[in-house]
């Protein structure tokens, strides 16, 4: 086992020449949650593991949800009881032992607007919500309030017509942030983890009946080479089915994608202390606190567009807002809303993608095939159940293969094992204070960096010990650290600009110019450790430029003069 788990970036070429030369046990596709988690549970068993993700970690659904870690209380709608009961364990496994620094409870209110009949029907879900999580729990049982209780919580709130409110708890994660940490932890496990690496092709034996590798372009450099693994994993998302063909088979499922948009408005424009959710005629609304935002969704509709990219467009904008000013005295405006992203659920169709039920109908739970030997895939699933997701791929993918004679693979064991970060967490937190006066910094910036990289913060600490002008705030009025650029790239694989901008801070969706008038000084901290020229520097400016015009063409942004002043700078 390594000691940190550290992906530099810096490395790229060994980490490339090890997936080159070695044969794997287990080869994961895809570096979201799932794959992530997958690469993870199968290293933890002691097997040789590697991980190739077509672009960055979580750069797909997984830094685009909800960042909820939540029992799913509208599925008890569905009576899909097996699914919440799965989903309550796991959050609460998360907030108590595996990840406490990037896992919190978070309360919510259920506004009521019909007491005869809604206070006994919510109040008798949120009875058995707490029941199934059972007596040993990490957040509180579930409450009712009046009206005015119900007001003092959220001022925001149109007094008109409501009747009380139920107040209930679950938690909330930087998903793009515990992905990355999954992906850490199971690099700490000797699991060997690249980006920016495409599966082009599977490899098949000399008979062609089992599948025992993949064929992987670089994208960075155009390199086509073979990883030889003795079981594929296939955790690609919305693009599994895309594998499913390169591999000339046909999966017993096939994913359907569903758009779900989210917007950004700052924690000023809803007067409220506890996050909401609304009934709409579709699903349901979150007000989800984030710090000095609120993010407000989601939408669920068919998406068959780009995978890639998935657009929010005016109408997904104007129904979160309708749908959010219903219930809220001041209504939000357009002039709120700060960002909006848009990201794609993988669902299991069981009608084979014929179309024939609405998304917001199908399960969120997930299927495991094995269409031939040697390859195993997964889709479906949340967030919240990744764990279960992973143990249940890799059990089918390692199924009649035992590493030593007389053998088989060990179960999983991911539920005895805190993320990097999380071991003694409980030691560290209160020698905030002590960290500060050591490293020269304020206790306000130990706590944020506690708060993202648990006991790990003293590694970006070691960094402004060794240079203080990384102490230097990255960005004005946001708690990112400049030493966070630099974390990435040496500790946490990031490649590009959009890699630290969108998933490892999060300016992108934060700051009034999606971390445009920063573009230049992460360019310089990046290009210095990855040796960028000034060509590169501003070639990789305009890339996030482009970037960011794409995602909010729906806000029509007005960003000003700093584009043209980062690429001044970068010549």
């Amino acid at each position: 086992m390594t000691s940190n788990g550290a992906l530099d970036a810096r490395e790229r070429g060994a980490m490339l020449s090890r997936l080159a030369a070695e044969r794997f046990d287990v080869l994961v596709i895809g570096g979201g949650i799932t794959g992530a988690g997958a690469a993870l549970d199968a290293a933890s068993r002691g097997l040789r593991v590697a991980l190739v993700e077509a672009r960055d970690l979580a750069s797909g659904t997984s830094s685009r949800s909800s960042k909820l870690i939540h029992g799913g209380l509208r599925y008890l709608e569905q009576f899909d009881f097996k699914l919440v009961y799965e989903a309550l364990r796991e959050r609460d496994l998360l907030v108590s032992k595996l990840a406490p620094h990037l896992v919190r409870p978070v309360s919510f209110m259920y506004p009521l607007y019909k007491k005869v009949v809604e206070r006994p029907y919510v109040g008798a879900g949120l009875v058995l919500y707490d029941a199934m999580e059972g007596t040993r729990r990490p957040v509180p049982h579930h409450r009712h309030l009046t009206a005015r209780g119900a007001l003092k919580r959220a001022p925001a709130l149109s007094p008109d017509r409501l009747a009380g409110a139920m107040l209930y708890y679950d938690a909330q994660v930087d998903d793009a942030r515990h992905t990355l940490t999954v992906a850490r932890t199971a690099a700490a496990h000797r699991a060997v983890i690249g980006t920016r690496l495409s599966a082009v092709g599977l490899l098949r034996s000399a008979d062609g009946e089992r599948v025992t590798g993949a064929r992987v372009r670089d994208e960075e450099t155009g390199r086509v080479f073979d990883v030889s693994a003795q079981a594929v994993v296939v955790c690609a998302g919305v693009w599994t089915d895309l594998v499913h063909e390169l591999a000339g088979v046909r999966a017993g499922y096939r994913v359907r994608m569903s758009k779900g948009v989210h917007i950004v408005v700052p924690r000023a424009a809803v007067d409220a202390s506890t996050g909401m959710i609304l009934r709409t005629e579709k699903s349901v609304l979150f007000f989800i606190p984030w710090g000095e935002y609120w993010i407000v969704g989601t939408t669920d509709t068919d998406w068959s567009g780009d995978r890639a990219e998935p657009a929010a467009t005016e109408e997904d904008v104007e129904y979160i807002l309708a749908a959010a000013n219903r219930v809220l005295a001041r209504p939000l405006t357009r002039a709120d809303v700060i960002a909006v992203y848009a990201g794609l659920r993988p669902l299991v169709d069981p009608n084979l993608g014929n179309g024939s039920k609405p998304t917001t109908k199908l399960s969120r739970e997930h299927v495991v095939d094995v269409p031939l030997p040697g390859l195993a895939s997964i889709a479906g699933g949340k967030f919240t159940t990744y764990r279960l997701m992973a143990r249940d791929v890799i059990d089918a993918a390692v199924a009649g293969f035992g590493r030593d004679p007389g053998g088989e693979v060990p179960g999983s064991v991911t539920d005895q094992l805190p993320l990097l970060g999380a071991d003694g967490l409980a030691a560290v937190q209160p020698a905030a204070g002590r960290l500060a006066e050591d490293y020269g910094v304020s206790r306000a910036t130990v706590e944020h960096l506690l708060s993202r990289y648990g006991t790990l913060a003293v590694e970006v600490l070691d960094l402004v010990r060794a240079d203080p002008r990384l102490a230097l705030p990255l960005a004005g009025g946001h708690p990112y650290l400049r030493a966070e650029v630099a974390y990435a790239v040496t500790r946490e694989s990031a490649l590009h600009m959009e890699d630290v901008l969108m998933r490892r801070t999060r300016l992108f969706i934060e700051s009034a110019d999606a971390g445009i008038s920063v573009a230049a000084d992460v360019a310089a901290i990046m290009g210095r450790l990855l040796g960028w020229s000034r060509r590169r520097r501003a070639a990789e400016i305009r890339r996030y430029l482009d970037l960011v015009e794409a995602e909010q063409t729906v806000l029509a942004m007005d960003s000003g003069p700093a584009p043209e002043a980062a690429l001044a700078v970068a010549r």
